[in-house]
């Protein structure tokens, strides 16, 4: 599998341009904002967008997300149902914090703890991994160890916790429970900032590190 992380938006999240060479299909996984900025991207790569896929509700993963699906018909998929509430208060997100104005949506398909999307010929399993939101999921692609985990884990620190339906010690037991498990060898593409490791956060992250 192929990937590029874009960054959008002033808040510079993490979107992640993921596609399976064999095929040339493609998703977009968290498209927090600047449509056309994507669809330049993928069609650079010369693929083809066949789904997006969403790790959690907040804007800054999902802002774009809606004006791809009804321009390319494309289904949305993910997160949790748990992050319903989060998609439902899309217009009051996008006022607080100086976003375009934005609609609530329903994805085409909630996404569980155990299930698998597909992007051509690649399979990404999903990690439920509360904490951050409740419905938050992780895509893992276990053959080439990689994980993209939105806003679970970052490099040095981990995310955020005082939004509402936040907690604390939910998060920190999905890292340690459900990613660390899963090997050092991992790598991870954040929601924001730098890729690491789970090997590396468990040696030195200050908030969940061994």
């Amino acid at each position: 599998m192929r990937y590029r992380v874009l960054p959008v938006t002033p808040f510079e999240q993490n979107c992640s341009l993921i596609w399976c060479e064999a095929t040339g299909q493609a998703a977009l996984i968290d498209p927090g904002g600047e449509a056309d900025h994507l669809l330049a991207a993928a069609a650079a790569e010369g693929v083809a967008l066949e789904r997006l896929l969403l790790t959690h509700g907040h804007l800054d993963h999902v802002g774009a997300a809606l004006e791809l699906s009804e321009r390319l018909e494309l289904p949305i998929e993910g997160p949790h149902a748990a992050d319903a509430f989060w998609l439902r208060q899309l217009p009051e997100q996008a006022a607080l914090f100086g976003f375009p104005p934005a609609r609530p949506f329903e994805p085409h398909r909630w996404l569980a703890d155990g299930d698998t999307v597909c992007v051509g010929e690649q399979t990404l399993e999903v990690i439920h991994c509360p904490g951050h939101t409740p419905g938050h999921v992780v895509f893992f692609h276990r053959t080439d160890r990689l994980a993209f985990v939105g806003d679970v884990l970052f490099r040095g620190s981990v995310g955020r916790t005082d939004f509402p339906l936040g907690d604390a010690r939910a998060l920190q037991a999905s890292i340690r429970n459900r990613l660390f498990p899963l090997g050092d060898d991992v790598a991870f593409v954040p929601g924001h900032g730098p890729m690491s490791s789970f090997g590396v956060e468990r040696q030195h992250n200050p908030y969940v590190g061994d």
